[in-house]
């Protein structure tokens, strides 16, 4: 039979590739094999089973009786390049290579299932449509068979005899042609997957026969080195028996527990029963692929604990489908205990596993899911996803974007539901998973994107008792009309936010107040800036930006002349270190208080950078301004002993201002308020 050539431009990459890096070797590999793609890995072409009678020992170990000579073939020189890169570098781990056959068999399965429904008539002796795994340690052999619908001679020679051939492909697009259809359940997707049994066996023996009438059994045979032998048999079962001849640095392959391990690691779920030596090795149920209504709570407590390799209880279930914009069905899970420390590192990696018709892609999907999300446990199966030839390396590509978003989206959704139906559940799960909100505030890039995580942040509120948290879109539904930003305070405790100097006029205005009580918290709001085209701004921002009059009319304080006097000295008092004094009517209780452009920015930068930094030079960064309350005791005082009692006055300026400065967060080391204390002191008391 003639080989099927490849084109000359595939040999010519494929020699260019044996000079490049396995990540480059993956990625060309896949483009070159593009035209054909997937033979082994998912089609029943490729899948090659395992001789199904797993009956009786004695069925088990008997081998097919070979009726004819073997035609010997040769790999085409293309495929014989690539069988070498498949064998040693395309698979990160060995193991996959059980996952690889069974998802073949299964396919194997699915397509027999199919032909009967379409009432094709076909060979239906010893149908119990299953996978059976026998090994072997002392023969150090492993089998793999399923009852699937088998292989002619020639759908061998196309399948096994030419890599980037799949089956399952060229099969799933005959039912998207006819329309008949839904090919959802056929796993093979590429053509190399069968390959891989060559990176763990030196000999690989492969006995099918068709279930189309009249079908001859065949043994395909092959060390994986450059030549294949097909030869009749006979006594050989419909479907595929697979017998994979291990090496010996990979006869722990022959072990059974080290295959039940592989397959509850990778297939799980998959459509068909897997036995491995007469015992079923996948029981548990893929419930993302059930009714959400028809799951119980047990078995989400269950899967749960399977998924997410966790003790506890999931807190919130997430478990749904959708078909559009892409096809995707997940069960997501937040847990009940609160993160531990390793969990908060950004590098922790994800809990969420990739599936692809219930066969594992990846355990932990790092691009799945957002990394603020990675405190999600569960499962994402895609039919849809873009996965390169060793299905476990996933192409960053504008789908896997879009699959990202949708997951997003719809877990904030489920969380903002959360927020307004059953409040008190929710109010829990942010003070324990608050940071990652915040965290996915500031990592995403679009504006949009930043709105629609802010939904589900919360704060205390002046307009509500202590510990009594409310979002922002409860905050804007209780705004006056007249009332067109978003007001926040930043302070260490509820009980100094309340006694601020900032806070003031706005309380007495009976301004709602969101307080926050953690530095990042500042942070993340001035990076949000803006929610539903309300300005994000915090009261220092807006006593600075206000331009009311003071009143100098009024029965007690300064005069307007008394009070631009006392600014001027000031102004000299505190020359390089305040910026400008100004009178201000926003205050009450307190004498004085300081402010400067952008109060949450320049808290951070004193946090972060001061000590860098001269202190003659970060008050001109700064650039703080001095506001004074013209009818407070002290501030009156004040202007008397500037004239009786200059010294006094001096310090007590000084004093005020680094007060002010301490209040705003402004100072690092609180230390220096005290330099000049004792000597204000001994003045103040030297009359008594």
């Amino acid at each position: 039979m003639t080989n099927m050539a490849l084109p000359p431009t595939l040999l010519t990459r494929l020699l260019i590739l044996r000079q490049t890096l396995p990540t480059t070797l993956l990625y060309n590999l896949r483009a070159a094999a593009s035209s054909s793609r997937r033979y082994a890995a998912g089609q029943y072409g490729c899948r090659i089973a395992a001789c199904r009678s797993i009956h009786t020992a004695s069925r088990l170990l008997q081998e097919a009786a070979k009726t004819s000579e073997p035609d010997a073939y040769e790999f085409q020189a293309e495929t014989r390049m690539l069988l070498d890169i498949v064998a040693k570098s395309l698979y990160s781990e060995k193991e996959v290579f059980v996952r690889e056959l069974i998802s073949n068999a299964s396919d194997a399965i699915e397509k027999a299932r199919y032909f009967a429904l379409q009432g094709r008539e076909l060979d239906s002796s010893e149908a119990d449509m299953k996978i059976h795994i026998t090994t072997d340690k002392y023969d150090k052999t492993l089998i793999i068979q399923d009852s699937g619908i088998g292989m002619t001679k020639e759908e061998l020679i196309d399948n096994l005899g030419t890599i980037a051939r799949s089956g399952s492909k060229a099969f799933i697009q005959q039912l998207q042609e006819g329309g008949t259809a839904d090919p959802q359940s056929i796993i093979g997707q590429f053509g190399v997957g069968f390959y891989s049994a060559f990176m763990v066996a030196e000999r690989v023996d492969v006995y099918t026969k068709s279930r189309l009438p009249g079908s001859i059994g065949y043994c395909w045979s092959s060390d994986g080195c450059g030549k294949y032998t097909i030869e009749e048999c006979e006594g050989v079962e419909p479907g595929t028996k697979i017998v994979c001849h291990l090496k010996t640095d990979n006869r722990e392959f022959a072990n059974e527990q080290t295959i039940k391990d592989v397959i509850k690691k990778y297939s799980s779920f998959v459509g068909s029963p897997v036995e491995v030596n007469g015992e079923q090795a996948n029981n548990i149920k893929p419930i993302w692929l059930m009714d959400p209504k028809e799951v119980s709570p047990d078995q989400h407590d269950e899967f749960y604990r399977y998924v997410g390799s966790a003790y506890d209880k999931p807190r919130f279930v997430l478990h749904y489908r959708t078909d559009a914009p892409i096809d995707l069905r997940c069960v997501l899970y937040i847990p009940e205990g609160k993160p531990g420390l390793f969990d908060l590192n950004r590098d922790a990696e994800s809990s969420v596993s990739l599936y692809c018709r219930r066969v594992l892609i990846m355990n932990k999907a790092e691009n799945v899911v957002p990394k603020w999300l990675r405190f999600l446990k569960g499962v994402v199966d895609s039919e849809d996803i873009p996965l390169n030839l060793s299905r476990e390396l996933l192409q960053d590509s504008a789908l896997i974007r879009k699959l990202r978003t949708v997951i997003q989206n719809r877990v904030i959704r489920f969380l903002f539901d959360k927020s307004r139906k059953d409040n008190e559940s929710y109010t829990k799960f942010f003070m324990d998973y608050g940071i990652f909100i915040k965290e996915g505030i500031l990592s995403a890039q679009e504006q949009v994107e930043k709105e629609e995580i802010a939904k589900l942040i919360m704060y205390d509120s002046s307009a509500k008792p202590a510990g009594e948290k409310v979002t922002l879109p409860e905050y804007i539904g209780r705004m006056a009309d007249n009332q067109k930003d978003i007001y926040y305070l930043a302070a260490p405790s509820r009980e100094l936010a309340e006694t601020s100097p900032y806070f003031e006029a706005l309380k007495k205005r009976n301004v709602e107040v969101l307080f926050c009580y953690e530095p990042y918290d500042e942070v993340v709001l001035m990076q949000l800036r803006e929610f539903t085209n309300r300005k994000i701004i915090s009261v220092e921002k807006e006593m600075r930006q206000d331009k009311d009059a003071v009143d100098y009319e009024a029965e007690s304080g300064l005069r307007r002349t008394q009070a631009n006097e006392l600014m001027d000295w000031l102004k000299t008092v505190l020359s390089g270190r305040c910026w400008g004094v100004k009178a201000t009517p926003r205050l009450e209780s307190h004498p004085c208080a300081v402010t400067v452009e952008e109060m949450g920015a320049a808290r951070h930068f004193v946090r972060t950078q001061f000590t860098q930094i001269p202190e003659e030079t970060r008050y001109s960064l700064l650039q703080p301004q001095l506001e004074i309350n013209p009818s407070h005791p002290i501030i009156m005082k004040l202007n008397e002993l500037r004239i009786n009692n200059p010294r006094l006055a001096e310090l007590t300026a000084k004093q005020l201002f680094s007060n002010a400065m301490v209040l705003a967060g402004l100072v690092e080391d609180p230390r220096i308020v005290l330099s000049s204390m004792n000597e204000l002191l001994q003045l103040a008391l030297e009359k008594h």
